[in-house]
C-alpha cells in the first residue's frame, strides 16, 4: 500500500482510521500491546460511525482514557490499496485516509481490550522524546515526526 502524508484534512467519507497523540499534561500517552509493540491509541471506524465516536471508543478500548477537550487534527495519510477489496465491506476502496490528531486526555480506567482489538498490557504517559524513541521500534520511520508535529501544533 502506498500512502502520502498531508496536513490538509481529508473528506470524511475517505477516513477509515483515526489515531491520536494524547497528552496527559505534557506527556504523550502510549499503549503497549501483547506483542511488545508501542502504539498511539486509535483504530478503524465501524460502519456508519462518526470520527468523534470512533475516537472516543478507541481511546476507551486501548488507553482507558477520555477526551478533556476537542481534538486538533494535524493531517492524514492518503493511501491507495493494492488489494482486491476493502479491509471492511463499508470502507472506501481503493483510496482511503488515516486521520491524525492530538488532544488532551485523561487516563481514568483500564483499557477495555475487546476481543477483536489489540490486547493492551500497559498504558504509559512518557515525555515526547521518549514517545518518539519507543515508536521507532516495529514501526515506520515517520512516527516520531507525527509526535513532533503534534507537539508543535499544541505549543503554537
Amino acid at each position: 500500500m502506498d500512502a502520502q502524508f498531508s496536513t490538509a484534512l481529508p473528506p470524511d467519507e475517505l477516513v477509515t482510521n483515526i489515531h491520536l497523540v494524547g497528552f496527559a499534561g505534557d506527556d504523550v500517552v502510549l499503549c503497549l500491546d501483547a506483542r511488545g509493540h508501542w502504539f498511539l491509541p486509535g483504530g478503524t471506524r465501524e460502519a456508519a460511525e462518526s470520527v468523534g465516536s470512533c475516537l472516543e471508543r478507541e481511546l476507551r478500548e486501548e488507553a482507558g482514557a477520555r477526551l478533556l477537550g476537542p481534538p486538533t487534527w494535524i493531517g492524514h495519510h492518503l493511501a491507495v490499496s493494492e488489494g482486491a477489496a476493502p479491509y471492511r465491506p463499508w470502507q472506501p476502496h481503493p483510496v482511503k485516509a488515516w486521520l491524525w490528531g492530538w488532544a488532551d486526555i485523561l487516563v481514568d480506567s483500564s483499557p477495555t481490550n475487546p476481543e477483536d482489538g489489540e490486547q493492551v498490557v500497559e498504558v504509559r504517559p512518557v515525555p515526547p522524546a521518549e514517545a518518539q524513541r519507543l515508536l521507532t521500534q516495529h514501526r515506520e520511520p515517520w512516527w516520531p515526526e507525527l509526535i513532533a508535529l503534534a507537539v508543535e501544533s499544541r505549543n503554537s
